[in-house]
This record gives C-alpha cells, sequence and structure tokens, in this order.
C-alpha cells in the first residue's frame, strides 16, 4: 500500500545497510541501500500482492509477489532477523501462488538471503551480476 512506503522504505535500507553488509562491500552496500523514486516504489508494490509483517503493530519486514511468479522483494528489519518473519512472509507468497495457479516462484536472492530460499526448496538456477550505479553485485536466480 501506499500508505506504507515508509515502513518498507525503512525495512528495505536498514536490512541492506546491516545485514546484506556481511556478504557486499562498502561501495555495493552504497549503491544498493538507495531510494531515488520511493513513490514509484509504492505504486509498484500496490501493483501486485504485498504483504507486511507487523509485531506489536510495528512493521518488520515485507514481500511481494509479481503475477508471473517472481518474488520481487524480501526484507526484514535487522531487529526481528531469526524470528521465523521471513518464513511467515514466504507462506503467504507461496499461498497467493498456489491461489494463482502458478507452478513455481522465482526470484533473483542476494549472497545473504540463499541460505533461507535453499531451505525452503529454492535452488540456485545460475550466479549473475547486476549493475547499481557503478557497482556490481553477484546475486543469485533461483526458482523453487
Amino acid at each position: 500500500m501506499p500508505s506504507d512506503a515508509d515502513a518498507t522504505a525503512d525495512i528495505f535500507l536498514c536490512a541492506i545497510r546491516e545485514v546484506a553488509a556481511r556478504d557486499y562491500s562498502p561501495g555495493q552496500i552504497n549503491a544498493w541501500a538507495r531510494i531515488d523514486d520511493r513513490a514509484g516504489g509504492a505504486i509498484r508494490r500496490g501493483s501486485r500482492p504485498t504483504w507486511m509483517a507487523e509485531l506489536a503493530s510495528k512493521p518488520v519486514g515485507f514481500t511481494d509477489l509479481v503475477p508471473d511468479g517472481y518474488l520481487d522483494m524480501m526484507f526484514v528489519h535487522p531487529e526481528y532477523q531469526g524470528l521465523g518473519v521471513a518464513s511467515l512472509l514466504l507462506d503467504q507468497v507461496e499461498q497467493k501462488a498456489r491461489e494463482l495457479g502458478l507452478d513455481r516462484i522465482h526470484t533473483e536472492a542476494s549472497i545473504t538471503a540463499r541460505p533461507f530460499f535453499e531451505r525452503r526448496g529454492f535452488r540456485v538456477l545460475k550466479g549473475q551480476q547486476v549493475e547499481k550505479r557503478g557497482e556490481t553485485l553477484s546475486n543469485l536466480e533461483r526458482p523453487q
């Protein structure tokens, strides 16, 4: 929802800066952890099924699903990592995919997210290099 734009932006930026920083260089993190068009991001999320996880009414994670089965974004705030938030979010994505009759869910996951997705049955299809603001980041394309 557009009203969730600030919460999702905060979760996105904190997760990258504090969690993904273990696997990416400072330059890569600086290039990735930026939002150039907050309103456009809110419109994109509003155009597809999107879920927000809350704990005591505080947003702690979010995810979405593009109609073709592409899981575009899944981020959990660093303070709430390891509590099962991502698993609950992925459960919602999987349920929606079944409702839509999708054969598979696919994503382009960060190196940091790899162990989570593999535990959930995703497999690496291929590694790839993505350029963001002059920095090259490695990620992994993976279907479930």
